[in-house]
C-alpha cells in the first residue's frame, strides 16, 4: 500500500492533564478543514459532575482560526476518559466515526451495564463506522483507517498524509505499548497489529493517545515509525510475538484497572453521550464485580 508521505497534515496536540490524554486538531495543508482526533470531555466522578472546559479550549480554537470541522475521530472506545464528540459536534459540525467492531464492544458492555432493549448495539450513535482500509475527506486529504485490535476489537490508527494517530496501540518508545487484557482484548493481536503499524514508511509521524512521562521525563506524543521500530521497549529490537504475549499477560495481571473506566465506557459506546433514565436525566451505573 502506498501513502502519499508528500501530504503533511498541520498537527496540534492538545494535552489533558487529568487522563494523560493528547487530542489532536488536524488540518488540511491546502485548505480550512480540519478533523479532532480523542477529544475528553472533563469529570469529577467523585462529585458526580461532567463539565466541558477542554472542548470549550478546542471549540474557541478552532473558531479563532476559522476552520471548518470535517470529522470527530475516535481511535477506540477509550476506558479513561469521556468523549467530547456529541458536544464538539452540537457546537462545530463534522460526522463522529469509529471502527466497525464498535458493535463488539457495545454487546460486551451492554451485558455488562445491564442496558435494556433501548440501547442499540448496531453502532447506530455513530455518523460512519469504519472497515479496515476505508479511506475519508478531510479538506483535501484523503484518510486511511487501519483495523489494530488487541487492545480493543476496535481499535484503529487513522493515516493522514505523512502522519498517522495510533490510539493505545503503541506509547513513546520507552512507554512500550498498551494493555490486552480488557474484554474483547488479546495480546497476539496486538502484536499482530503493531507489526502493521511498523510496517508503515521509516518516516511516518507517530502520534501517541496517551503519555506518563516515564522515569519522569517530559510529556511527549510525537516519534517515527523507525524509531518505534528500534527503540520501543516492548516491541522494538526484533522482539517475537511469543516474547511479546508473554511480557504482555505478566505485566497486565499487575495493572490496576484505570480510574474512569465505569463512566467512560457508558459514555464512550454511546459515541460520547450520557445515558439517561426513564425521566430523561443523565445517570451512570456502577455494576458492582461486573468488570
Amino acid at each position: 500500500m502506498t501513502y502519499s508521505m508528500d501530504v503533511i497534515p498541520e498537527v496540534e496536540g492538545v494535552f489533558d492533564e487529568g487522563t494523560n490524554t493528547i487530542t489532536y486538531i488536524v488540518k488540511d495543508p491546502d485548505s480550512d478543514h480540519c478533523a479532532i482526533i480523542d477529544s475528553v470531555m472533563d469529570i469529577d466522578y467523585a462529585a458526580g459532575r461532567i463539565t466541558t472546559d477542554a472542548a470549550d479550549g478546542l471549540i474557541a480554537h478552532i473558531r479563532e482560526r476559522g476552520l471548518t470541522l470535517d470529522w470527530i475521530i475516535e481511535t477506540h472506545v477509550h476506558a479513561d476518559h469521556l468523549s467530547a464528540a456529541p458536544y464538539l459536534q452540537q457546537e462545530l459540525g463534522g460526522k463522529i466515526g469509529v471502527g466497525s467492531k464498535i458493535m463488539v464492544i457495545q454487546e460486551t458492555f451492554g451485558k455488562v451495564f445491564n442496558e435494556g432493549t433501548e440501547f442499540q448495539r448496531d453502532g447506530s450513535q455513530f455518523d460512519a463506522l469504519f472497515e479496515d482500509g476505508d479511506t475519508y475527506q478531510v479538506g483535501k486529504m484523503t484518510c486511511r483507517a487501519i483495523a489494530t485490535p488487541g487492545h480493543t476489537p476496535a481499535c484503529m490508527v487513522h493515516v493522514v498524509g505523512n502522519a498517522a494517530f495510533v490510539g493505545d496501540t503503541l506509547f513513546m518508545p520507552d512507554g512500550g505499548s498498551a494493555r490486552a487484557d480488557f474484554p474483547g482484548g488479546d495480546a497476539g493481536e496486538l502484536y499482530d497489529s503493531i507489526q502493521k503499524v511498523l510496517a508503515l514508511p521509516d518516516e511516518m509521524r507517530l502520534f501517541m493517545c496517551h503519555d506518563y512521562g516515564p522515569n519522569g521525563r517530559a510529556i511527549a506524543w510525537e516519534t517515527t515509525v523507525a524509531e518505534q521500530r528500534a527503540e520501543n521497549i516492548h516491541v522494538g529490537g526484533g522482539k517475537t510475538r511469543e516474547e511479546f504475549i508473554k511480557f504482555r499477560t505478566e505485566r497486565d495481571a499487575q495493572l490496576a484497572v484505570p480510574k474512569l473506566i465505569i463512566p467512560a465506557l457508558q459514555v464512550n459506546m454511546r459515541a460520547g453521550n450520557v445515558p439517561t433514565d426513564e425521566n430523561g436525566n443523565p445517570v451512570l451505573k456502577v455494576p458492582v464485580n461486573g468488570l
